[in-house]
């Protein structure tokens, strides 16, 4: 028999209980084995993809206490937003049928500080395509800077420029993936932008599109 399809909330509550296990050091470490090697080599079924920086302190699978086959990851440098990425995360939905997407961010983001660091006019510029990374970021350090009152240059709150990037990069995806958009208000899929600090270990979510209670 079938298992029943993951709903999203359901997908976001096991998504939390793994954090919580990784937080606690009572990680399970499931499904690692060659058992599970043989189980998924014809197909795959995640839990939930997970968008979120390629810093090598965060790895999905260990953060989330997860296996092979449970997450579908994509990572590039301070989780910039591209077609690449959306057509990975419309495949996830579409072809692989996950109920939940997980922008990630996280604190000490070397993307972001270097976004920081280009948004002072004497800054040197950076080779072009970390550029077109930290340009990406870069309205999050103005808008961030400009509710401050403060000049370029000024600003030093990596935290909240980070936090602002995760919430842009949510919206962008959603505006620009309809098959995306249209899951959500189908109630087929959900995505938390979420937050990951690294000393604690935590995924705090802070925003929310689409239901997670039931």
């Amino acid at each position: 028999m079938t298992a029943p399809a993951l709903t999203p909330a359901v997908a976001w509550r096991r998504m939390k209980a793994g954090n919580d296990r990784f937080i606690e050091g009572v990680q399970r470490h499931p499904r690692q084995d060659a058992e599970r090697r043989s189980e998924i080599e014809s197909s795959q079924s995640p839990q939930a993809a997970v968008f979120g920086c390629a810093d090598s302190r965060i790895a999905a699978e260990i953060i989330f206490d997860k296996g092979l086959g449970d997450l579908f990851v994509v990572r590039n440098a301070g989780q910039v937003i591209s077609s690449s990425v959306i057509g990975s995360l419309e495949y996830a939905v579409e072809i692989v049928g996950v109920p939940l997407i997980v922008v990630l961010s996280h604190d000490n983001c070397g993307a972001v500080s270097a976004a920081l660091e280009q948004d002072h006019p004497e800054s040197t510029p950076l080779p072009p395509h970390i550029a077109a990374i930290t340009d990406a970021i870069a309205p999050a350090v103005t808008r961030v800077r400009l509710s401050r009152g403060l000049k370029p240059g000024e600003l030093d709150d990596p935290e909240a420029v980070g936090q602002e990037h995760m919430r842009d990069t949510v919206s962008v995806l959603l505006a620009s993936s309809e098959l995306i958009s249209d899951a959500v208000a189908l109630g087929k899929l959900a995505v938390v932008g979420a937050n990951y600090t690294l000393a604690e270990g935590r995924v705090s979510p802070s925003v929310v599109i689409g239901a997670l209670d039931e």
